[in-house]
């Protein structure tokens, strides 16, 4: 039995790639029975290497032909076992499959069905492929990141993918599941990457309207704009990143630089330049190691720029076991943290139809055996 507060709940994944299968790793994660139903010829980005998929650890995974109408009626037969459905698929899909919210709601009227999309279920461009890059542009957050003169700068796929997707997708699926609870009644959750990604804009569009920033990139307090919120090159060639925005911070940066600035010009723009100047001098004049060193006890809101492997060995996230190591494979451990009802890392990713037997049997699916016989499931 599973750990976590979501312990005895039910997902059904349709496979996919991205947002969709990071929001059932989150699932997993928090202790729900995740199955995936990955289909003949895998669905996934890096074929032979799904033992190292992060995003489908925790999971269960079930082998269906879904163009074979008893491999489709195995899934509804699940679904109406099932707390939670997601899936990826374009809009008009699932239906076309014969697993649209229709199809699964009438098995399982308690059903929390989740949509992932780029552009959601509806709207000029909701049958349209997509990716991470064209959705942030729409919603005027890639227009928003990068240095002032510069071209937009792509900040991974995190902002779109899982931040404005997957993690809105597990946000009302959650939302969803306690209606549930308390009404008997489930629904569609339509997690559109567009919606998300825009409102994790809501405190960028608030100081817009006040005029606290500019509608351009690389000249405002948090996007690089301020010399007291900005990236430094040290003398090694690495990188400090500064964020000193309050008084006291800010006091203290200078404090530890040994700049005799003063502190109460720090918003005074005109100031700016020369002080951007004086910091990079400053920075540039020690190694990454002798500055991390001189911050690693003040307030001045500074930290060294490390790499995704460097960040396991950080004293701070290697404390906390914010990033571990499994079968070679470094990874974030399970997040947020809970006091009554710890998570634990799940499983490692499972080959597609690891799972088929065991999953059609303990989900009471109905002629499971015959399913395995013809092909239409397949046991790995």
């Amino acid at each position: 039995m599973a750990d976590g507060p979501l312990a005895g709940c039910r997902v059904l994944e349709l496979a996919g790639i991205g947002p969709g299968p990071f929001a059932g790793m989150t699932l997993a994660d928090l202790g729900a029975e995740v199955v995936r139903v990955d289909r003949p010829g895998g669905s996934g980005l890096f074929p032979g290497f799904e033992h190292v998929d992060v995003l489908n650890r925790g999971k269960k995974s079930v082998l269906l032909d879904l163009k074979r109408p008893d491999a489709v009626r195995a899934v509804l037969d699940m679904a109406a076992r099932a707390d939670v459905l997601i899936e990826g698929y374009r809009p008009g899909v699932a239906e076309r499959l014969g697993l649209g919210p229709d199809d699964c709601l009438a098995r399982n009227p308690r059903l929390v069905y989740g949509r992932m999309t780029g552009w959601g279920q509806d709207g000029p461009l909701a049958r349209l492929a997509g990716h991470d890059i064209g959705y942030i542009a729409l919603t005027g957050a890639l227009h928003a990141v990068g240095s002032a003169g510069g071209p937009p700068q792509i900040p991974l796929n995190l902002v779109g993918d899982f931040g404005g997707g997957g993690t809105y997708l597990v946000i009302g699926v959650l939302a969803a599941l306690r209606e549930a609870e308390r009404t008997g009644r489930g629904q569609v959750v339509d997690a559109a990457i567009v919606d998300g990604t825009a409102h994790l804009l809501a405190g960028t569009h608030m100081m817009l309207a006040t005029g606290t920033w500019q509608d351009e990139r690389g000249v405002n307090l948090l996007d690089g704009g301020a010399p007291f919120y900005a990236v430094y090159e040290t003398s090694d060639g690495r990188h400090m990143a500064v964020g000193a925005l309050e008084p006291k911070f800010y006091a203290e940066l200078l404090a530890v630089l040994g700049l005799d600035e003063d502190p109460a010009a720090q918003h005074d723009r005109s100031g700016w330049p020369r002080l951007r100047e004086r910091l990079a001098a400053a920075f540039a004049s020690r190694t990454q190691d002798e500055w991390a060193k001189a911050f690693s006890t003040s307030d001045a809101c500074v930290a060294p720029v490390l790499s995704l492997r460097e960040a396991a060995d950080h004293p701070h996230i290697r404390a906390r076991g914010t990033l571990v190591e499994r079968d070679g494979v470094l990874q974030p451990a399970p997040a947020p943290r809970f006091s009554a009802t710890p998570t634990a890392l799940g499983p490692p990713p499972p080959v597609p139809g690891r799972h088929t037997a065991d999953v059609l049997e303990s989900w009471e699916v109905e002629d499971a055996e015959g399913l395995l016989s013809s092909g239409a499931a397949v046991q790995a």
